[in-house]
């Protein structure tokens, strides 16, 4: 059981850096314990489990890590903690931006540097509900995945791509994952290699690189790639519920188109991501006026 420490270059928020790893309640890769947090990834070693957990007293970081990716882990822990993230690159041209920063000091961008981690449960999530991409995300993990190398037994490693593509169609619909959703999945597995090597690309290069998949569009690439590179200008557009968040927040209106959203942002260029992460922190957010979306559930046709 391989252990790493870590000092980080200034303040670290560890739940709100990984947080945004997490995919729902129940997450079979994700989890917290107390003040220590669990993430089981396939890495291109091998599967492996990461015990992170933040030391309160000198803000050292302390990581155990099992399986054949364990040293893979350990050796980007830096990296998926923020070392390379550069906070202070934004300058806060809005009072609830400046207020969110200073409220918040610890939060990085966090980088995976794998991609179909992200990519996967970020397609499940496409024009639907939060609660059914989390649903589905559990069940196909449960079913398919592979037990977690570690201690905690409850925790899951996604299939690898041939597991991934060995699913049968009708474990997708018992999932609710319709065939739009699923044949995106395992068009983009069949391109496993490739995706992945956007890892190691710029923005522009990864974008182009995860779209030329039929069925990946803009927001499931930069949802994507706020965390594979934690790239702070990945802003997330075609969202049912961002730009009017973004909306609101700056300017008290509703209604908020994503050219709006995008005007607005305008002066954020370059970390565009990072201040809708702020606004979003602020917790500043237009009262609801319709009931919330029904969940749908395609399993019961």
């Amino acid at each position: 059981m391989p252990a790493r420490t870590w000092v980080p270059p200034g303040p670290l928020d560890l739940h709100r850096t990984l947080g945004v790893l997490q995919r729902g309640p129940g997450d079979p890769a994700f989890a917290v314990r107390g003040g220590e947090l669990w993430r089981a990834s396939r890495t291109p070693q091998g599967p492996g489990t990461l015990r992170v957990a933040a030391a309160a007293a000198d803000g050292r970081v302390d990581a155990e890590a099992w399986g054949p990716g364990a040293e893979w882990l350990l050796e980007r822990l830096p990296e998926l903690l923020g070392e390379g993230d550069d906070p202070e690159a934004l300058t806060a041209r809005h009072r609830i931006v400046h207020e969110a920063r200073r409220r918040h000091p610890g939060v990085r961008l966090a980088r995976t540097g794998l991609v179909l981690e992200s990519l996967i449960p970020t397609v499940l999530e496409q024009k639907v509900t939060s609660d059914e991409a989390y649903r589905a995300w559990r069940l196909l993990l449960q079913r398919h995945g592979e037990p977690a190398p570690g201690p905690w037994e409850r925790m899951r490693v996604m299939p690898d791509p041939r597991g991934w593509a060995l699913i049968p169609s009708w474990e997708w619909h018992r999932a609710g994952v319709d065939a739009k959703r699923s044949g995106a999945i395992l068009r983009a597995v069949r391109a496993a290699r490739r995706m992945e090597e956007a890892a190691r690309m710029d923005l522009a290069g990864a974008t182009r690189r995860l779209t030329a998949i039929p069925g990946i569009g803009a927001w499931t690439a930069a949802e994507t790639l706020q965390r594979a590179l934690g790239a702070p200008d990945a802003i997330t557009v075609g969202d049912l519920h961002l730009p009017k968040i973004i909306g609101y927040a700056l300017t008290g209106r509703r209604g908020t188109t994503d050219e709006e959203m995008l005007d607005l942002l305008a002066p954020y260029e370059g970390q565009r991501h990072r201040a809708a992460r702020l606004i979003l922190l602020s917790g500043r957010v237009p009262p609801r006026r319709a009931p919330r979306f029904p969940v749908g559930d395609i399993a019961r046709l």
